[in-house]
């Protein structure tokens, strides 16, 4: 029946699809609000003394500047399904892009750490749920190769802004100052909050959720994600369970992840669909996200701590030197398209998690010389990695679930990439902090008088130092030992991030064996129950 014939019966015709180039502008502009929300994730994980500095805070509070935007970004995530059922996709991320610039601009002007804090709990919060969105706008828009575009441009942007944010921060941080780590928000933030509602019109707002809505499980749902984010991230730094504070806060995540769970899997209307790890795609989709997570977040901590640590670099210096990454990845973009069109998505992303591991493995002889030039192999190599590895799995985890499931599943997707971040840095933490004691200890017992090379450089340290202090001996033997210590912790630390990098190893060659078990996806061929 023709529009106008509908028209005279009194009955309004449904809206038109918009054509694709209305879709790809749409969907480019929701990826811009996507990069910044993940971008600042990592944007302040090179400039953390500035900040400190410039609010005359410790090192132990500046942490929370990185810890609070997780902890809130984290919560809001799997809540993002269902507020786009009740405000619609397009208002949920308008009001998402303009809650995330006002608080960076509130960021920008913190006056104290608690203030800053406090704005960059609210810009996780308010920020997070441009994040899930934008997976589920990709999968209502386009099918076919169009989809498989989509889902690559999704799964770079996802592994490089994290990827680029240390480098970005770090040449604003010393071309500008910290201040404008959040100020680069604002241009791209006011553009999203302006566009996104005039282009994207995929569902409408169903208020009448709210009366049904599961507050309980929601406010769960916050306390086990919340509890564990904070267990994850300051553990290591307070001795795990030997902390009081620590041990309640797991207790509280524990009691209130197992409520969780029961509540979303009884109830009628869940806040997060667990049901969906029913289906073996989703559920395996799920753990390669966590992997994934781990990969990419654990990477991106590692590296910057070590060159600052161990190398002494400066913000910029280490921006600059794990650049690399994201330039890969962006030059794998155009390759991974072309396989994508050709080769089964299944053996794109067991390729993926493969040189994944491999490009750890490549870091493992890390010395405390490295600079750009040693990490530029290695990095190179986990930036192609991780567009082979992020890309198919968006595909093959969301591509098969019916449209009505895909929103409150595709929160869950994002959760799990986050958590494994969360997991794997707090891992690596106590790796670097375990395991530099040990290599300490084992490289001491060798430095003793039966050890001639220990004992050669010891004497050319006092001479050294000697010298130096006027011809003091004894001064010249205490400064002499103080810097063979310094020598032998260099090295024990430098070992230890070798360590680090073999247990990220571990976990890929885990999901490196488990992707045969994935199905060929299936698109489904309803159309979304919500679109008009």
């Amino acid at each position: 029946m023709s529009a106008a014939a509908v028209a005279a019966r009194g009955v309004a015709a449904p809206a038109a699809a918009p054509p694709t180039s209305a879709k790809v502008v749409a969907f480019a502009t929701m990826c811009v609000g996507f990069f910044i929300a993940l971008l600042d994730i990592q944007i302040v994980s090179a400039s953390l003394q500035d900040i400190g500095g410039g609010l005359s805070a410790g090192a132990d509070e500046t942490t929370w500047v990185q810890t609070s935007y997780l902890i809130a970004e984290i919560i809001v995530i799997p809540l993002s399904g269902w507020l786009s059922r009740v405000m619609s996709t397009r208002w949920l991320f308008c009001a998402s892009a303009v809650g995330f610039t006002a608080t960076s601009l509130l960021c920008g002007w913190a006056w104290n750490i608690e203030s800053m804090i406090a704005f960059r709990a609210l810009q996780g919060f308010l920020g997070g749920s441009m994040i899930p969105t934008v997976f589920t706008t990709a999968f209502i828009y386009f099918e076919g190769q169009q989809r498989v575009i989509a889902a690559a441009t999704i799964g770079a942007i996802a592994s490089l802004a994290p990827t680029l944010g240390p480098t970005i921060g770090g040449w604003l941080t010393d071309n500008y100052s910290w201040h404008w780590l959040f100020f680069v928000n604002l241009v791209p933030g006011i553009f999203v909050a302006v566009v996104v509602p005039m282009l994207v019109r995929i569902d409408k707002p169903d208020l009448s959720l709210l009366r049904g809505a599961d507050y309980v499980g929601m406010i769960l749902m916050a306390l086990f994600l919340g509890c564990l984010e904070y267990t994850l991230e300051e553990g290591a730094r307070w001795d795990w369970f030997g902390d009081d504070t620590i041990r309640a806060t797991a207790w509280i995540a524990g009691a209130a992840g197992v409520a969780f769970i029961w509540r979303s899997l009884t109830y009628g209307q869940p806040v997060v669909d667990l049901r969906a790890l029913r289906n073996l795609n989703f559920a395996l989709g799920c753990f390669f996200s966590f992997v994934t997570g781990i990969g990419i977040f654990a990477t991106i901590y590692l590296t910057p701590l070590f060159l600052g640590r161990v190398r002494g670099f400066s913000a910029l210096q280490i921006g600059l030197a794990i650049f690399s990454t994201g330039v890969f990845q962006i030059l794998s973009i155009p390759v991974y398209a072309w396989f994508a069109r050709r080769f089964d998505l299944r053996w794109l992303l067991m390729f993926g998690m493969a040189c994944f591991a491999l490009s750890m493995w490549n870091f493992t002889p890390i010395t405390h010389d490295w600079g750009w030039e040693e990490l530029l192999p290695p990095q190179a190599l986990r930036g192609f990695a991780q567009q082979f590895a992020a890309a198919p799995a968006i595909t093959l985890t969301l591509g098969g679930l019916a449209p009505a499931r895909l929103k409150l599943a595709s929160g869950l997707f994002n959760l799990m990439r986050n958590l494994g971040g969360a997991i794997g840095i707090a891992a690596c933490a106590t790796i670097l902090n375990d395991r530099a004691n040990l290599h300490f200890l084992r490289l001491a017992e060798h430095l003793n008088t039966a050890n001639p090379a220990a004992t050669d450089l010891l004497q050319r340290l006092e001479a050294t130092a000697a010298a130096a202090a006027g011809g003091d001996a004894q001064q010249g033997h205490v400064a002499a030992l103080k810097l063979l210590w310094s020598l032998t912790w260099r090295e024990a630390q430098t070992l230890t991030y070798a360590d680090a990098f073999m247990a990220i190893m571990a976990c890929f060659i885990v999901a490196t064996v488990m992707v045969p078990l994935m199905r060929k996806v299936v698109p489904p061929k309803a159309p979304p129950a919500d679109a008009h």
